[in-house]
């Protein structure tokens, strides 16, 4: 007996009717599509990087192929590696964490699934931030738990936590929090204050959290901080770290879980059931990125705030957009409410594809990183300026002015 294809969806488990996705991957689709039909496009929408990999990681990670570090390898990673994010990580946050606190992960996104399944259980509810990365609340939902959003507000001198909406969403079922302090898609980062408000209610509430700190290090001027480093937070916090944002790595799919080795036991484990063992020989080019020469992400810091730079300065001569300056991540997330009532839109889906029509210019909105909360008024985009060159940006950003000032 031969059994064909589902044929419904009630052939599917149930959890996979909670499964999101990355609607960014689907605006990109959309402008490549248009682009090989011979349109102009300005790709302000997806967060890679078209810079380099720097050279000391691509030779050490070829290095490693022609040694023959193309086999199986422990499960949380070579050690090699484990001691050097410790001392990575640690160092800059002010934390003492040995190799035994590490588990390298084949990216960013395991790191968020495998702390929700090692420490949520169905019905658990967890605080995480809209807008904010899509794949919290996707895998929160289909993992059975109980996605309970929580606001960014934007302030006069930049966006800032909602703090007393976090604290009346906390509910004798509130497991988890989900933090991505330097934040995706604002460029948010929080105040002294705001963490040790956020620490006291993490203690308070015994919740655990995921620091995702994936923009750690993508900064232009000031010093990060951690959530992790305030007292009685290493205990509690799992860190989420990333290759592909500071060394220009988003292809190469390694990241690492840094936290409580109770915790890090269980996620290594999960390593084993789901994919054996991080991607051998780009392990070695990780090592070297840590560990050697670090003029390339310097270099590319540079080249990324002048991009920054020249997006702001166009952005804040259009009529109706106004973006404040961050320091950190490397987007933008202008208010376009007074450019989307002038050009007589719905809102933020009927204004982006008014604007990609127009001007080639394609970005996300707000909308494609999360729903809109209760109260929501005004209309935001976010411009990642990673992945597009300075002149691009001026033609691209500067069709964008010319088309709203033909509106007034």
């Amino acid at each position: 007996m031969s059994h064909g294809a589902p044929t419904s969806d009630a052939a599917f488990a149930q959890r996979v009717a909670h499964l999101g996705t990355e609607t960014v991957f689907a605006v990109s689709a959309e402008a490549a599509a248009l682009a090989a039909e011979g349109k102009t496009i300005y790709p302000f929408h997806l967060g890679d990087l078209n810079l380099a990999t720097p050279e000391n990681i691509v030779q050490a990670s070829l290095a490693a192929i022609r040694a023959g570090k193309t086999t199986y390898c422990p499960n949380a990673g070579i050690p090699q590696l484990r001691e050097a994010l410790a001392a990575d990580v640690g160092g800059a946050r002010g934390l003492a964490y040995a190799a035994e606190n590490v588990a390298v992960q084949p990216g960013g996104k395991p790191v968020i699934a495998k702390f929700l399944l090692a420490l949520m259980d169905p019905g658990d509810e967890v605080l995480y931030p809209n807008p904010g990365f899509p794949i919290y609340g996707s895998m929160i939902e289909f993992l059975g738990g109980v996605a309970v959003p929580y606001a960014y507000l934007e302030e006069s001198d930049g966006f800032r936590l909602d703090l007393e909406g976090i604290e009346r969403a906390i509910t004798p079922r509130t497991r988890l929090l989900i933090l991505n302090d330097l934040h995706n898609p604002t460029a948010a980062e929080c105040t002294p204050e705001e963490l040790e408000r956020l620490a006291e209610l993490v203690r308070e509430h015994d919740l655990l959290v995921l620091a995702d700190e994936a923009y750690f290090d993508v900064r232009f001027a000031g010093k990060s901080r951690s959530l992790a480093s305030l007292p009685g937070m290493q205990e509690r916090c799992v860190i989420l770290y990333t290759f592909s944002k500071k060394y220009a790595m988003t292809g190469w799919r390694l990241g690492a879980a840094i936290g409580p080795k109770p915790i890090i036991d269980v996620i290594t484990t999960l390593n084993v059931n789901i994919e054996s063992c991080p991607n051998h020989f780009v392990q070695y080019g990780a090592v070297a990125a840590l560990t050697e020469d670090q003029s390339g992400p310097r270099e590319m810091m540079a080249t990324l705030r002048g991009r920054r730079d020249v997006a702001l300065e166009i952005l804040n001569a259009t009529p109706g957009i106004h973006c404040l300056t961050p320091e950190t991540t490397f987007y933008l997330y202008p208010n376009v409410t007074g450019a989307v009532k002038s050009t007589g839109c719905a809102g933020h889906e009927s204004f982006r594809r008014l604007v990609l029509d127009g001007t080639g210019v394609s970005f996300c909105t707000r909308l494609h990183f999360g729903h809109a909360l209760e109260g929501e008024d005004q209309y935001y985009l976010r411009l990642a300026y990673s992945g597009v060159s300075t002149a691009q940006i001026q033609e691209g950003l500067g069709k964008l002015k010319a088309f709203i000032e033909s509106y007034n």
